[in-house]
């Protein structure tokens, strides 16, 4: 398994912490890259091996898969009430792409009534 670069891992990270950003919120530090675990996964229909990077075991759960052409995607639990829409949290971002250029957004929820 070859892992992405620190560079990459550290931009995603960043990336992330920006989607929470735009919103008017924070999640602090969170993700930080040195606490994620790495794993592989095998497409079953392509047969293609991705490298996953884990967070798990703080305060929020978050997932990225690098795809074996280069292209990620990202998910990092927010879990805090929208700023601006009541009746709403944000359950987490989102970020995909290529490292030179992400996109992203959030997953926001409204409370059950």
């Amino acid at each position: 398994m070859t892992l992405p670069s620190p560079e990459i891992g550290e931009s995603l990270c960043q990336a992330l912490r920006e989607q929470v950003g735009k919103l008017g919120l924070s999640i602090g530090d969170e993700p930080r890259w040195s606490a994620a675990g790495f794993e592989t996964v095998r497409d079953p229909f392509s047969q293609e091996e991705s490298v996953v990077a884990v967070w798990r075991g703080g305060e929020r759960f978050g997932k990225a898969t690098f795809f074996p052409d280069g292209r990620v995607f990202a998910e990092y639990q927010v879990l805090l009430p929208h700023p601006a829409q009541s009746g709403a949290y944000v359950d987490a971002v989102q970020v995909w792409g290529r490292p030179q250029a992400w996109r992203g957004e959030a997953v926001i929820v409204e409370y059950p009534a």
